[in-house]
């Protein structure tokens, strides 16, 4: 795994353990008033979103259709091959991601999942990070899972990383020195600029998303680091890639 990928996984993980094992502390959401980000879009996103034949997401979902069908690799073998219809087989997947991987003893995201099958599977390539190719087909799985709750794995093995997760949530850092509780649970729901501030812990899936920068569309399939790529107040953070436009963290 990268430098830039780790911090991001152990981030991710956390925002979306942070929603299911509330450990009581004074800054955190109460359930009752924890909102979806959808919540906070405008009524023309929110139209975008809701409508697959205007939402731009849906462009990488047809994408990873055919790409699951595809064969690749010296197995010869496509993703349909082995796992059959993906809307039967697919369904309830990415709702459980960021999971353990025993052989490894840590968690990977859902691209990383993909990737191992594509080796060790189909022994192809693996596609390269935030890819076209990579973002269709996670886009397309989760698109299987989209409005199930997020049913992500609360035990031993995910416990440090919940922690570890949970240190990075609420330490002081970047050019402004915040935190991102200080914006995503004492402040949700507030602006800045033009953009809003939605509390962090989505309890259900929403993907496909689209993150529209400059004049390109892309899929937001992991959404964590957006503050780190793309605001001051943690241009400095450990989950910065150093790239302008790159969003590389998991679902929420």
């Amino acid at each position: 795994m990268s430098i830039c990928t780790r911090p991001c996984l152990v981030l991710a993980v956390a925002c979306v353990l942070l929603d299911l094992r509330a450990a009581g502390a004074a800054a955190e959401i109460p359930l009752t008033e924890r909102r979806s980000g959808y919540e906070f879009m405008g009524r023309e996103t929110r139209a975008m979103q809701d409508d697959d034949a205007t939402n731009p997401g849906l462009l990488w979902v047809l994408d990873g259709e055919a790409l699951w069908k595809r064969k690749a690799g010296a197995a010869d073998r496509a993703c349909a091959d082995c796992h059959g219809d993906a809307r039967a087989s697919m369904k309830g997947i990415a709702a459980r991601y960021p999971a353990i991987d025993a052989a490894l003893g840590r968690p990977v995201n859902l691209e990383q999942r993909i990737n191992a099958c594509r080796t060790g599977r189909q022994k192809a390539a693996p596609f390269a990070f935030e890819s076209r190719d990579l973002l269709a087909l996670t886009a397309y799985v989760a698109r299987q899972s989209r409005g199930l709750p997020i049913d992500i794995a609360i035990d031993e093995p995910t416990r440090p990383f919940l922690q570890a997760g949970r240190e990075t949530f609420y330490r002081r850092q970047g050019q402004l020195n915040l935190a991102c509780a200080q914006c995503h649970d004492d402040h949700w729901g507030a602006t800045t600029g033009a953009r809003s501030s939605p509390e962090a812990r989505s309890r259900r899936l929403i993907r496909p998303a689209t993150r529209c920068t400059g004049s390109s569309g892309r899929v937001s399939v992991r959404s964590s680091a957006g503050c780190a790529a793309a605001s001051p107040a943690c241009a400095r953070s450990p989950t910065r890639t150093g790239r302008r436009n790159s969003w590389i963290s998991s679902s929420t």
